[in-house]
């Protein structure tokens, strides 16, 4: 059952992990941040195409918190202290400087609260499966399934509204 309170974007617990990975194994964690977003508050003079790349290492940063709604820090930038407030739907990227090992998010679907599925109607529906005790041998249903099987494609993931 879902729960009634708005769902989160996988985003933060996807940074949180990479993030953790990143340090546990000694490389540089480097985000990207859309700084066009609203909310964010970075160092404007170092944004180049509307993007800014931070160094989230734990020796460039202060209390660092990364939490569902954003992230942030305080650190240096040309000497001068700030405090950086990056919302997660502004989060482009995280990874290593060292070898560019990470990830970038694209856009997330949006959740469907438990009352727009109960208007839409999504369901299981069963699918018949052959057991091969129709009789026929066991070759029979395995030349059968051979002709079934349609030629193998690259898996992927389809949202399905």
């Amino acid at each position: 059952m879902m729960s009634t309170s708005r769902p989160y974007s996988s985003r933060p617990y996807l940074a949180r992990a990479l993030y953790q990975w990143l340090v546990d194994n000694d490389l540089t964690p480097y985000i990207v941040v859309d700084a066009e977003q609203p909310g964010v508050e970075v160092p404007r003079q170092f944004v180049q195409n509307g993007q800014i790349v931070l160094n989230l290492s734990p020796g460039a940063v202060r209390d660092l918190f990364m939490e569902n709604e954003a992230l942030g820090f305080s650190a240096r930038f040309g000497g001068q202290p700030m405090r950086v407030m990056v919302p997660n739907s502004a989060l482009v990227a995280i990874y290593a400087r060292e070898n560019g090992v990470g990830m970038v998010f694209g856009h997330e679907p949006v959740l469907a609260d438990e009352e727009a599925l109960k208007e839409s109607g999504p369901g299981l529906t069963s699918v018949e499966v052959d057991d091969g005790s129709s009789g026929a041998s066991r070759d029979d249903a395995d030349a059968k399934e051979e002709k079934k099987t349609p030629p193998k494609r690259k898996p992927s993931l389809r949202v399905i509204k």
